[in-house]
């Protein structure tokens, strides 16, 4: 048997440590980082017994072991989203799986959907008020899922209202029951558990008319949505993906795609308020037709305010070695996002809002993770970048930003996702007169 060798961390009962982890997370992982180094070892209900690292060269490790040694925690998101989600799959079953996601988020589909950013933030930017401030992220709430509808599911259609009044509801609780142990009596409707299932009930009775209706469909060769993908696409083997299979997937992409982009535009929206210099040049470029500071202020959005803190691995070989330690069997990894991130030698003057640092150059995918990374790294990332990107050129092209002296918004944890704690408030004026590239990118959707 291999010793194993932990990096240090507090001796607390699992429960205690458990409290402190869900009232003071990030603050409490920085004073852990603080107190131990980069490298730590917790407690915790959900995770167990767990190593958090923060290093790069033993992230890298993490991220490039085999699923035989370190695959998918056992306790994630999958708990809610079924067994056929991609968070829950594990190993072969998950590169059959993604393999068969990949083709909608890439190459020409990725361009077809530009169009449907556009028109939905234009729709719902309409509505915006002027000259008095509003929490902008139940907006973005709002254009995130109709895009991500659009998108998964193509045209417009009766089952599309009743998945816009339940899905908001089902990922909110969905989020918060997912960092809590679940229940082992029997799950009554008056609890947390109980309203989630029966609101699983009900999205699985929806989707199912919807591939239904799908597979009966003459025209189904021609539609770009990705239901049309699925019900096409066939397993190596020439298998077909099952409903229930089919339904885990399309959940998973719902939420994915719909919370936590929604959550990075609210956080850019605050973010570029408090730094004027970056919003004047941002608001240039997009008169000039231009897109690059605009992907580098994303990724440094993302870098300084990202909505998910942890992506991890669980060990499943006898002992699993990372630098200087020697995890053993049934241990998560935990890599925490936030404190590479906000590390000085990793990102020098990270504590600065500045998205100068990403222009020019890709950020290193083993020190900027906001997507996760390795076999396991969003599927969606390239679709939630276009998507941003879309929603704030739509934003900067129509509407003048202003810019504020208040205080930074305070990180609020919504279960999985950390928004603003006030919503990403925004300040805004229509503008009357456009720029001609401005106008020419509105008419052709270029220019992302």
């Amino acid at each position: 048997m291999t010793t194993a060798t932990l990096p240090p961390g507090p001796s607390a009962p699992r429960f205690v440590q458990g409290a402190y982890t869900l009232l003071v997370s990030r603050r409490g992982m920085r004073r852990m980082r603080e107190r131990y180094g980069d490298a730590f070892t917790v407690n915790l209900p959900i995770f167990g017994h767990a190593v958090v690292i923060s290093a790069p060269d033993e992230i890298r490790q993490l991220f490039m072991t085999g699923d035989d040694v370190a695959s998918n925690l056992g306790r994630n998101l999958g708990r809610v989203l079924g067994p056929g989600s991609l968070f829950a799959l594990s190993g072969e079953e998950h590169r059959k799986q993604r393999k068969l996601l990949i083709p909608p988020f890439h190459g020409r589909r990725l361009t077809a959907y530009e169009r449907i950013v556009e028109e939905e933030a234009e729709r719902e930017m309409a509505r915006w008020p002027q000259d008095r401030e509003f929490p902008t992220l139940p907006s973005t709430m709002r254009i995130t899922l109709n895009i991500i509808l659009r998108a998964v599911f193509g045209a417009e259609g009766a089952e599309f209202g009743e998945l816009r009044d339940l899905l908001p509801r089902m990922v909110t609780l969905g989020s918060r029951i997912a960092v809590v142990p679940l229940p082992t009596v029997a799950w009554g409707k008056w609890t947390p558990w109980g309203r989630f299932w029966s609101m699983r009930r009900e999205y699985d009775a929806i989707v199912e008319r919807l591939i239904t209706q799908a597979e009966g469909d003459p025209g189904l060769d021609e539609r770009n949505d990705i239901l049309a993908t699925m019900v096409q696409s066939r397993y190596d083997d020439g298998s077909r993906m099952s409903h229930s299979e089919i339904a885990d997937e399309l959940l998973t992409l719902l939420s994915a795609g719909h919370e936590t982009t929604a959550t990075t535009l609210a956080w850019a929206i605050e973010r570029l308020r408090r730094h004027p210099a970056v919003l004047k040049e941002l608001a240039d470029e997009v008169d000039a037709g231009g897109g690059e500071l605009r992907e580098a202020a994303i990724l440094e959005v993302q870098r300084t305010r990202p909505v998910v803190d942890f992506v991890g691995r669980q060990v499943r070989a006898d002992s699993l070695t990372l630098g200087r330690w020697t995890v053993p069997k049934g241990h998560a990894v935990l890599v925490s996002i936030s404190l590479i991130h906000d590390d000085p030698a990793v990102f020098p003057d990270a504590g600065v809002f500045d998205p100068s640092r990403f222009l020019g150059t890709k950020p290193d995918l083993y020190k900027w993770i906001p997507f996760g990374g390795g076999t396991r790294r969003c599927l969606g990332a390239a679709f939630a970048t276009m998507e941003m990107s879309v929603v704030l050129r739509t934003l900067l092209r129509d509407f003048e930003l202003l810019p504020t002296d208040e205080p930074d918004e305070r990180w609020h944890s919504r279960g999985i996702a950390y928004a603003p704690g006030r919503g990403g408030r925004a300040l805004v004026r229509r503008r009357t007169v456009q720029a001609p590239h401005a106008v020419a990118s509105a008419a052709t959707g270029a220019g992302s």
